[in-house]
């Protein structure tokens, strides 16, 4: 069993560092809203730290999940940051969605101090941390990712190394782009069946089992007819990761058209006061126009 620390209790974060305490695994956690910590130690009788330095002291693998790059500079870097406590030869693995840059500066910070870096975002939202079936992206070498990667299946069901540093961060982009498809174009074809008089759970009943089938389907579609939007992954976390996608897309010149026309049906979903809505609320905007 490893000593580990985790960094960021969030609504992915709090199962995913649950899962490595229910494995047996020592974990130390740290979040900045210090009540969310005592939560998780009083329900997985864990430790708590006061910084992410003290978290990550004499750990084996420190973990970290929170919002942006900016948050993950704040908790990682610095005096009392997660590499400040970190001892040499141990791991370092950013579950945050990301971008890549951030994830090579990461790297370069690591290795300054003998860590070893990976950046592995996570797909499978909510439910897939709650569940332990997470898919995990990630980048960096070889040899730290297979000492972790019997760590990080406590909560993976795929776990797949893509690359050098960075490379975990792109696929995600690619992820994102696709879900963001994926969804309006079930919202549409959904609300057209609704509006064409047609019994909707026995249209996704029928068509799940053809070539339309899609996790988004089988896992968001019923609700999306209930108009029920309340299931994780919020569409300003959505905007957040779109907007890292664009970015790395102009200086890489990959022109993501179908992208930005959602981006902006998102855009106007937190306008109607659903910034906090899941993903599939792009139905929303089709149902009540």
């Amino acid at each position: 069993m490893a000593n580990t620390a985790f960094i960021g209790l969030g609504v992915m974060g709090f199962p995913m560092a649950g899962h490595l305490a229910t494995k047996g695994h020592d974990v130390t956690v740290y979040n900045r809203t210090a009540a969310k910590a005592a939560e998780w130690t009083k329900k997985y009788q864990g430790r708590s730290a006061p910084t992410p330095a003290e978290a990550a002291k004499g750990a084996d693998f420190v973990f970290m999940c929170v919002g942006n790059d900016n948050d993950v500079r704040a908790v990682a870097l610095g005096p009392t940051g997660a590499l400040a406590g970190m001892k040499r030869g141990a791991t370092l693995i950013d579950h945050t969605t990301a971008s890549a840059d951030l994830a090579r500066e990461l790297d370069a910070a690591a290795k300054e101090k003998g860590v070893e870096f990976l950046d592995a975002p996570v797909s499978g939202g909510q439910a897939g941390a709650e569940n332990g079936q997470l898919t995990v992206m990630v980048g960096g070498e070889q040899a730290p990712f297979e000492r972790a990667k019997t760590i990080v299946d406590c909560y993976g069901r795929a776990v797949t190394l893509m690359g050098p540093a960075g490379s975990g961060q792109l696929t995600k982009m690619v992820n994102q782009i696709c879900i963001a498809g994926l969804v309006q174009g079930l919202a549409e074809g959904l609300n057209f069946a609704v509006r064409a008089g047609l019994d909707a759970e026995k249209v996704l009943a029928v068509i799940s089992k053809g070539a339309a089938q899609s996790w988004q389907m089988e896992n968001r579609g019923k609700t999306m007819v209930q108009g029920k939007y309340d299931f994780g992954f919020a569409v300003d976390w959505m905007r957040k990761d779109l907007g890292i996608c664009f970015d790395h897309a102009n200086r890489i010149g990959a022109r993501l058209p179908i992208t930005a026309i959602i981006d902006q049906f998102y855009k106007e979903v937190q306008l109607r006061g659903g910034k906090r809505y899941d993903t599939s609320s792009l139905m929303s905007l089709l149902a009540k126009p």
